[in-house]
């Protein structure tokens, strides 16, 4: 129960912006429709909020077009009752089944990170080594992304931190090249899991896109059924540009789950759910913090119960 108080109380931080849009103050969704019969006019505004928090013109869609029904089958007369169908509904938007870390049968576990440059994306690397490593696991770093300055040198700061080694190449080497080696290192050392950082490249740049796409096909070939995870690092602040990203990397890289960063007080995380609607791409991690603890499992419930929190 501490655990799960504690999931809550850094996910409510994380979703400030968030409840501001959907559910405090004066413009926000409990305002609006606690005490309220539901007209047509309300269901309208209602659209508008929901749109406000970014979450998304599709899942928005399809979440006022439920009530709408509802209201004309006489399901659904109160803003209250409005209220709780919301969180139902995006509740059911995540199944159990998808939220897991996918492990290998037999180790090396192979996890790709990805992601367009800013987002976070090595720090995001570094919070998912000391949750596997709180859970037993050894881990190994491969510095892929031999292209951006001092990209190699910041992993390696982490990997000095949290006691992990990082195999490497030349700076402006062939990334791939280094996936082939780290991908021999993690077997000949009988690691646990490997984590692959790649370059920060925006999904409109094709060569880079396709220096992914090559990554993720060498680790295939030396080791079965890798990478068993791709993780799309996402920045929380960047709204609806985190929807285009998720659809371009999932073309190029078969993106397994969405590493969610910077949930930190300044994001509308609605995001998470215009993606999930959009892609069927589930969110598996989110980062509430800037330290290597600040992980979080993500988890549907608490999520919905932060997002609709009025609760400090």
């Amino acid at each position: 129960m501490a655990f799960f108080k504690n999931i809550l109380s850094g996910l409510k931080k994380g979703l400030e912006k968030t409840r501001e849009a959907l559910v405090s103050g004066v413009r926000g969704l409990r305002s609006l429709l606690s005490g309220r019969r539901l007209d047509e006019a309300l269901i309208v505004e209602l659209e508008t909020r929901l749109l406000q928090a970014d979450v998304g013109v599709k899942t928005t869609r399809t979440l006022i077009d439920g009530i709408r029904a509802d209201f004309h089958a006489g399901k659904i007369a109160t803003g209250d009752q409005v209220l709780d169908y919301l969180k139902r509904e995006i509740r059911a938007m995540w199944p159990e089944e998808d939220r897991p870390l996918k492990l290998a049968q037999s180790k090396p576990t192979v996890i790709v990170m990805t992601g367009v440059n800013g987002v976070g994306k090595t720090t995001s690397i570094s919070k998912l080594c000391r949750m596997l490593q709180r859970e037993g696991k050894t881990v190994l770093l491969g510095a892929c992304d031999t292209f951006r300055a001092g990209a190699v040198a910041q992993l390696e700061t982490w990997g000095q931190r949290l006691g992990v080694d990082v195999v490497k190449g030349q700076q402006g080497g062939d990334p791939a090249a280094v996936a082939f080696d780290a991908c021999a290192a993690a077997k000949a050392r009988g690691v646990d899991v490997l984590i692959l950082d790649t370059a920060g490249r925006l999904q409109t740049q094709d060569p880079l896109m396709r220096q992914l796409t090559k990554i993720v096909s060498i680790a295939g070939k030396q080791i079965p059924g890798a990478p068993h995870e791709v993780l799309l690092v996402l920045d929380a602040t960047s709204g609806q540009n985190a929807l285009r990203q998720a659809e371009e990397f999932g073309k190029a890289a078969g993106v397994s789950g969405i590493f969610l960063a910077k949930l930190d007080g300044t994001a509308k995380g609605g995001i998470v759910i215009a993606v999930r609607e959009v892609t069927s791409i589930p969110v598996k991690f989110v980062g509430v913090g800037e330290t290597p603890d600040d992980i979080q499992p993500f988890d549907p419930s608490a999520f919905v119960d932060a997002m609709f929190s009025t609760d400090e």
